[in-house]
């Protein structure tokens, strides 16, 4: 499927590639002379490390570069293992949005190894396949589950989001997500909402033990969205191995502690998304209660990591990156600022990022330490951040699997935005499959208003006569203002790959309802739709592109290209609390005349 994406990008990455001196294959590269912090616990050492085909093969204050090795010298320089962010979101509302952007800004960051919890387990393939087409960390995909109107739940369909709240739908659940191959499964088992609006559902103790049962089984880790003190304790008497926030709703007890002591957790309390007041922000206006309440929320932060830090618990390195405004690669190199400010030495806030957060993913035996036979994901840094924690930031070069991919004194050029568009077909779906799949063999995803208070809509594929079948969907309206229901079509797996509707006039279906609905088509650009009307029987419906109006909040709507979309749908407005149908066949699009 995306071996046009290999052909067309190809010249992009060759023009990367000609930036840097890789090594041949067998070929040794030596980084010499360089003062190195094996994040091991022992003191920085002066010295060289050797890499052969993508591993460290010796590192130490006596080791010498053999010849027609490939010499790096490290004079003045420092050498780490490469940073970790064990939470980020690759997602649409990223800063930045493109993928290779992001990939690159980790890159220019130090981080090596990143976890992505923005993804659809459709997108995991797609994604992967792309990634491996550029420079970039290594990036782990990420399922989610939550609880039926819980977080996580508030903003994503089950193609997105697995919804669970008994043991046995948890163990179903994790069997689902197995072809897809997730790399960790997140967990959202904290309703609580950092206190700044009504709670939603939580997760039960029977509920994530069970979940996390059947993920270990299957040997998949799991990292939850826990943010108060008890369900801290409850996550960790429940067997998951990340909780990837802070504590923060109150200072935890001794008790508590014992709990997450006891389990053998990991803690990565991503304070980078909850500092009050970033680097370059006006000053705060401490007569909000809401600031007042985010400072001392944060204070809870800090003084739990503090104590959770003394008690013996090791800290990884998340961000929640993509949210809430907070930028790839900078948020990392943040919070490894914020664990020195909160308390922690720089030594130790160093090995958080690294070793530890390596061992919290499984992953120690591979990476997350400078020692023979680990990989050899490794960051130079023009300073000695072990005692001035800001020189985290002066990143010098970069090296995944042994290749340098960021180079400071000769940056590489920006990559394209998005993949290559392939051509759409005509027809989306007919309905006929009885899999649930698409005629292109995508997963039909429910578009929903966002929130606490939501929509709740559901589609079966039915008969429409001997030999044909049509989708037949029907929502009960939330009870708000405005409420929205919908199917959308992937045009590729995951929405991943644009397609290219150039050649077509506009978007065709049948469709049999009562009154007015709206298709809908997401592109790269944002969201364009058109009102249609459907009666008694079944309409057929031709909309031309030049029909559809931007639906998205800019200032000056984008250019029309039809070139960059991504799915099309039919939504039903309706009055709150009310009931709403309709059934479509044959979405597709018509050629010109």
């Amino acid at each position: 499927m995306l071996r046009l994406l290999s052909v067309l990008i190809l010249a992009a990455v060759c023009l990367f590639g000609q930036q840097f001196a890789f090594a041949r294959p067998g070929q040794v590269t030596a980084i010499t002379n360089v003062e190195v912090f094996d994040a091991t616990g022992a003191a920085p050492w002066q010295g060289t490390v050797l890499i052969r085909d993508g591993r460290i093969i010796e590192a130490g204050p006596k080791v010498k570069a053999p010849r027609g090795a490939k010499v790096i010298k490290g004079e003045g320089r420092a050498l780490l293992p490469g940073f970790y962010d064990v939470h980020t979101h690759w997602g649409p509302r990223a800063t930045p949005s493109a993928l290779p952007e992001v990939a690159a800004n980790y890159l220019a960051s130090g981080v090596t190894t990143v976890l992505d919890f923005h993804q659809p387990p459709e997108a995991f393939q797609p994604r992967r396949e792309w990634l491996s087409q550029i420079p970039s960390p290594h990036v782990n995909m990420v399922a989610r589950m939550s609880t039926p109107g819980g977080h996580g739940a508030d903003w994503s369909d089950q193609t997105t989001t697995k919804w669970v709240f008994t043991d046995e739908s948890a163990q179903r659940a994790v069997q689902e997500l197995l072809p897809y191959e997730p790399d960790y499964i997140k967990v959202f088992t904290d309703g609580w909402r950092y206190g700044m609006s009504p709670e939603e559902t939580s997760m039960n103790e029977e509920t994530l033990s069970a979940l996390a049962t059947e993920a270990h089984q299957n040997n998949i880790r799991i990292l939850t969205h826990t943010v108060t003190a008890q369900r801290g304790a409850l996550a960790a008497r429940a067997g998951v191995d990340i909780i990837a926030h802070s504590l923060q709703d109150r200072v935890i007890t001794e008790e508590e502690v014992a709990d997450i002591v006891a389990s053998g957790l990991y803690y990565a309390p991503t304070l980078a998304i909850y500092e009050p007041r970033r680097p370059g922000a006006p000053e705060l206006n401490m007569e909000s209660a809401a600031v007042r309440q985010r400072v001392w929320k944060y204070g809870n932060a800090e003084e739990n990591l503090r104590i959770l830090f003394a008690a013996g618990v090791p800290v990884a390195l998340g961000t929640d990156a993509g949210i809430g405004g907070l930028v790839h690669g900078d948020a990392t190199l943040r919070e490894i600022e914020l664990f020195v400010a909160a308390g922690l030495p720089e030594a130790d806030a160093l090995i958080a990022a690294t070793a530890n957060s390596a061992a919290a993913l499984g992953l120690a035996e591979d990476r997350g330490t400078i020692a023979a036979g680990k990989r050899a994901d490794i960051v130079l840094i023009d300073g000695k951040p072990w005692k001035t924690i800001s020189d985290v930031r002066k990143t010098s070069l970069v090296l995944v699997d042994g290749a340098v991919v960021y180079d400071a004194a000769n940056p590489p050029k920006p990559l394209p935005a998005t993949l290559a568009a392939r051509p759409a077909p005509a027809l989306i779906d007919d309905f006929e499959r009885a899999d649930g799949r698409t005629a292109i063999d995508t997963l039909p995803v429910t578009d929903l208003d966002f929130g606490m208070e939501r929509s709740v809509i559901t589609f079966t594929r039915r008969p429409r006569e001997e030999g044909d079948h049509v989708l037949s969907v029907s929502a009960n309206m939330a009870r708000k203002e405005n409420p929205m229901a919908g199917v959308l079509f992937p045009l590729s797996r995951g929405s991943v790959i644009p397609a290219d509707v150039t050649t077509y006039e506009g978007v065709s279906a049948e469709l049999f309802g009562a009154g007015d609905y709206t298709l809908r088509i997401v592109s790269m650009q944002g969201m364009w739709e058109a009102k249609v009307s459907a009666g008694e029987g079944w309409n057929n419906i031709n909309v031309p592109f030049t029909d559809f109006t931007f639906a998205g909040n800019r200032e000056a709507a984008p250019e029309w290209t039809g070139d960059d979309l991504l799915q099309v749908g039919v939504l039903v407005n309706r009055a709150a609390g009310e009931t709403a149908w309709f059934e479509i066949d044959d979405i597709g699009f018509y050629p010109a005349p």
